[in-house]
């Protein structure tokens, strides 16, 4: 079922988008902001494992096509390593959602923010961080969410 929600913060218009891409997943859900468009999708094992541990993979993803950039030498730096920004950006979407999980929660379970397209205006991390938090809160695995990045609240607080 397709669903479509829009907030206003700031001036702009955030639109949260579910049901048309990655089915199969637990939750998906595509953020818009301006020319910023991303997917963030929540796959979670059905089987509990005794890992003693929250096996939990936060994976953000920013192609260079999505700002427009197209690499022109043999050796792509897309493949391969992640970059500096994309590893900062997961655990800035994992710190504040790791501890949202029940104890005893030992599912393996997989949360992929993937940009579509960015601008100069609007930074995907922050769209990357709600998606994941509405990825979560829509799909089946216990989760005691929803959270705002930090930049969202104080970007309320100044607004009201």
């Amino acid at each position: 079922m397709y669903t479509k929600k829009e907030v206003e913060i700031g001036g702009r218009c955030m639109s949260f988008e579910t049901g048309k891409i990655a089915k199969q997943t637990s939750g998906s859900v595509v953020v818009n902001c301006g020319d910023t468009m991303v997917l963030v999708t929540v796959v979670a094992d059905k089987g509990t494992k005794d890992a003693g541990f929250l096996p939990l993979t936060i994976e953000y993803q920013e192609r260079m096509y999505a700002a427009g950039r197209i690499p022109g030498n043999y050796f792509r730096r897309e493949i391969g390593r992640p970059s500096e920004k994309e590893i900062l950006t997961c655990r800035l979407i994992d710190r504040p959602l790791r501890p949202l999980f029940p104890k005893g929660y030992m599912s393996e379970t997989q949360v992929i923010a993937t940009v579509f397209s960015a601008d100069q205006e609007i930074d995907p991390d922050i769209l990357a961080m709600n998606g994941a938090s509405t990825a979560l809160s829509i799909s089946d695995v216990p989760w005691a969410g929803p959270m705002l990045p930090p930049e969202s609240v104080m970007l309320m607080m100044s607004i009201s």
